[in-house]
């Protein structure tokens, strides 16, 4: 979507335009999704917080200044809200009991067995996630959040520097320092650099 189109439909969903709100989230959707479910490691608060940021672009649009960038506005809602969840989640962790019994009176650990894949198949498939999931869990939250927003959503260097209020420099050392440190958590460094 070129500039000019992105004004357009910014103008609409400012006017109240459901299909203006519509082709936004079409548009940067996936991207805030994936952004969402690497920062969180969870698909289902991934989507609470689509459907949250949802809620607060209908309501925060009015703010937006086309002067700058759209994605960068968005991005930036998006980054303040993974870290608000973050911030809730040390503050009061929430605990589970595996003897918790639902309507069918069936534990939870029974369900869990019960209605998952074969415990082979979901090892084997989300293998690869879950040494990404812990390796991200690894860096520093700064850190974590420059590396998803830079390749997750897309967000250029200088885009970064200006949503953390850093020197260029400093998001682009960031952000190579946690590639780096990505790469040796999952044994696959090439080298020194």
């Amino acid at each position: 979507m070129d500039q000019l189109q992105l004004l357009e439909i910014v103008a609409a969903a400012k006017a109240g335009d459901a299909k203006g709100y519509k082709a936004l989230l079409e548009e940067y959707g996936p991207r805030l999704f994936g952004y969402f479910v690497r920062s969180t490691g969870n698909i289902h608060d991934a989507e609470d917080l689509l459907g949250e940021l949802t809620f607060r672009l209908v309501r925060r649009l009015k703010t937006y200044d086309e002067r700058g960038r759209f994605d960068q506005w968005l991005f930036r809602i998006a980054a303040n809200m993974v870290r608000d969840r973050i911030r809730r989640i040390r503050a009061a962790p929430a605990t589970l009991s595996m003897s918790v019994e639902d309507q069918s009176d069936r534990p939870l650990a029974d369900r869990l067995a019960a209605d998952g894949p074969s415990a082979d198949g979901a090892l084997l498939a989300s293998e690869a996630q879950e040494r990404l999931a812990v390796a991200l869990e690894q860096l520093d939250e700064t850190t974590r959040q420059m590396v998803l927003l830079r390749y997750l959503g897309e967000v250029s260097f200088k885009e970064l520097a200006q949503l953390f209020q850093c020197p260029l420099g400093t998001a682009l050392a960031r952000v190579h320092r946690g590639l780096k440190a990505l790469r040796q958590h999952m044994g696959a460094d090439d080298g020194p650099q």
